[in-house]
This record gives C-alpha cells, structure tokens and sequence, in this order.
C-alpha cells in the first residue's frame, strides 16, 4: 500500500527540490510575445491563422538556437531558451525569435512586445483541462485572472539558485537579491500602460493584474525565516490555494474552493467539500508548485517573472541586466546597496513597493535612484569584451532611466500629445483595478 504523503514530508520535499546549488554559471530566458496581423493590429487573429504559421516550428530541433516554442491560453507565443552563459543564451534567443518572426511575416502576421494586449479581448484558445481549471478557479474573485492568462506578456529571465556560500553567491543572498532588484525590474521596463486603447493609470498593468488576480499565490513570501529562506517558500507552497486536481479523462481538474495544500494533506475537503477526494501525491505537490506565480519562483533555479514584454529587440537588455546584477559578484554587491533604501529596514522591499513600481515606474524618486545603481553597476560589469551588450544598456540608459522614465511613458506621451493609438469609436475608457 502507498504511503501517504505528510505535512512534514510534503515541506521537506518543497524545501529540497526549489533551491538546488551550486556556482552560479547558467543563464535562460522565456519570451512571450502577442501575436497581431501585419496590416492591421486591431483585427482578431483566428487562432487556426497562427496554428497554421506555426505549423513544424514545435518540433524539437526546428528552431535554429534549440528554444521551445509552445502557445499560451490567449494565443500568446511563448520561446524557451536552452540554459547557457549569457552570451550563448543571448544569441540562440536572438536566432529563434528572428527564425519566429520571420515565419509569421510569412503568413502576415507579427509578433509585438505589449506586456498587456493593449487593443483587443483575446479569447481562450487552448482547451487543456490545466487551463479550464484556471479559469473557474480565478473567475472566483473577478476578471484579472482571464485577462492575465489571455493578453499578458512577460520577459522570463531564469538563473542559477546559488552556491551553498553565505556571500554574495549564495542561495540565500541571490533569493533576497533578486526580490531587492525585482521592483526596479518593474519600474525600469513597465510597459503595459493601455487597457482597451486607453491609460490604466499603471506603468506596468501587467503586474497590477498578477497583484489583484490571487494574493496568496502571487505576492513576494514573507521572508519570516530570516536564516532560511527555503522555509518560507515552503509555507507559501502550503498555505496556496489548491488551483486544479489533475484526474483521468473525462473528469475537470477543478479544486474545491477553499482547498490549501496544507489543509489537502491534513484531509480536509475545501469550503465546500468534496467526497472522494483522493491524498495528494508527490506527483500532485510537484504540480501544485507550478501554480504559484510570485515575481521570483524557485524551481531549482531562480525564475524572475516580474518584467513585462519589451518591443523589438529590446528584449535583450532586461536579460543582459537582470543576469548580470545577480551573477556578477562586483554588480551584485553594488545592486545590494543601491537597494538598501528600499527595503523600509527589512532584508526585501515591502509588498507596497511592488505596487508602487507597477504604477510609477522610474517616475517614483526612490526606484529611479536605486535603479541609477543597479545600472551603472551593470554598464562597470560589462566594460571591456562586453562591449556591445554595455552600449544596448547605456543605451536604455540614456533613453528612460538616467531621465526617470520607462518605455510605457513614450506611448503615454504619445497619447497625450494627440497622437491616437486606437481607432475612433474603441470602447470607453473604464475602472481599473
């Protein structure tokens, strides 16, 4: 007979399997993408138009670089770079989204670096039960969750959890790193400001609806074990929402409202209840983590979720400064204390600051100083043999943050000044969050 899994067995496993150490030496990237026509970005995509472009790309090997390619629920396309040094991982994403671009301009169609689809209301393309139950699961406390999964885009920058060190390289130093530097990461690359063709009042509507649509699964831990930070993750993972329960065809994988991890394995049934079901398995706590959707998640490594689609080829500075101020120990310790007045006395910003990144970008006094840190830190790390990858982030430097802006301020400026970015007769500019 199987053993049931404890409460005990369940943190430990959490704890074991998110923090994997060693050097820090590999760097990944996801890149998602909303996907318009060519001629005309206002007309609907039918999603058998993109199925039909993309048609042999998600082949393993298709691509040039070896990244893979998948879709998300709103019809989003989404590239998965291999782990590498910075550079390889730099220039095999390059190839692949040139290879992607270049096959959807086949089929005229492109791809457009939005953090939040700024025109359209993107229907639900994929049927995966995965995806049936997210849908009933966030409709429970309003739209945020539909619109999350449907017209948001993301730069995913993925690195190495750390070594077992206490410096600047260790585990626990990178994991309070990467929450310290995440809400310049916002401020600095918001780009996400319309809703419907008009102004959210967010820098970052991205990260407004990733805040609203599911605290518990969402917001930064707490980072109550100050010595151990595995402990805090774990205590999130368990007191999360139980999103789906994966079952057999033809059954939903719809999770009884209420239902905790902790209280799942404790063999509580959810505020409603739910007979018959079945003990979680390792199997099912393993999924579980890949529901939980805070702006840095462990899974091994470290993955920063907080930075919204960038246009162009832009895509490569937020991966080029986030990987350096974590992996260059010079340019972590320099980011470390730039983000020293952040941190209102504690070891990471507040939940707060997270809000205030989201909806001021740079313009809020405080980031714009710490983020004039972190990028010179970047642009000393890069001098020398980097020298291309130093000119794109001077170049960003110049542009938004030695000024206090972000790239959601040049189309705010643009509507502003008249220009219209929207058709006549778009729907009416609403409430927002």
């Amino acid at each position: 007979m199987k053993q049931l899994l404890t409460l005990q067995d369940a943190g430990a496993h959490i704890r074991g399997v998110c923090f994997k150490t060693g050097p820090p030496a590999q760097v990944g990237v996801e890149l998602e993408w909303l996907v318009h026509d060519a001629a005309d970005p206002l007309r609907p995509v039918a999603a058998a138009r993109v199925e039909q472009a993309l048609d042999g790309l998600a082949v393993p090997g298709a691509l040039p670089g070896g990244s893979r390619l998948t879709r998300e629920p709103g019809g989003q396309v989404e590239l998965s770079s291999r782990p590498g040094p910075l550079r390889s991982c730099l220039n095999e994403a390059a190839a692949d989204t040139a290879a992607l671009r270049e096959t959807l301009a086949g089929h005229g169609l492109t791809l457009t670096g939005w953090g939040l689809e700024p025109f359209l209301d993107p229907a639900r393309i994929l049927e995966h039960p995965r995806y049936l139950a997210m849908e009933t699961y966030f409709d429970r406390g309003g739209p945020w969750g539909r619109w999350m999964m449907r017209a948001t885009a993301g730069v995913q920058v993925n690195v190495d959890a750390g070594d077992d060190g206490d410096g600047i390289s260790g585990w626990r130093r990178r994991w309070r790193l990467a929450h310290r530097i995440g809400p310049v990461l916002v401020a600095a690359f918001a780009n996400s400001p319309l809703w419907h063709g008009r102004p959210t009042g967010w820098r970052s509507s991205r990260q407004a609806l990733w805040t609203r649509l599911d605290p518990g699964r969402t917001r930064p831990p707490d980072d109550d074990h100050a010595d151990d930070p595995r402990f805090a993750w774990a205590d999130y993972a368990l007191d999360a929402e139980v999103l789906c329960v994966r079952r057999e065809e033809p059954e939903g994988w719809e999770a009884p409202a209420g239902l905790t991890l902790r209280s799942w394995l404790a063999g509580d049934c959810g505020l409603n209840g739910s007979r018959g079901l079945r003990p979680p398995t390792t199997e099912d706590l393993d999924y579980h983590l890949t529901t939980l959707f805070p702006p840095v998640r462990p899974r091994g490594w470290l993955e920063l979720r907080m930075i919204d689609a960038q246009h162009g080829p832009s895509w490569t500075v937020p991966l080029v400064v986030a990987a350096t101020l974590l992996d260059d120990p010079a340019a972590a310790q320099a980011a470390w204390e730039a983000t020293e007045p952040l941190c209102s006395g504690g070891l990471v910003p507040p939940p707060q600051l997270w809000e205030r990144a989201a909806r001021l970008g740079l313009c809020a006094p405080e980031l714009g100083k710490a983020a004039l840190g972190c990028f010179a830190a970047v642009e000393n790390a890069l001098a020398g043999s980097e020298a291309d990858l130093r000119d794109s982030v001077t170049a960003f430097i110049e542009r938004y943050v030695s000024r206090g802006r972000c790239p959601a301020d040049d189309y705010l400026d643009a509507l502003h000044g008249g220009a219209s970015l929207q058709p006549l007769g778009m729907a009416q500019e609403e409430a927002w969050l």
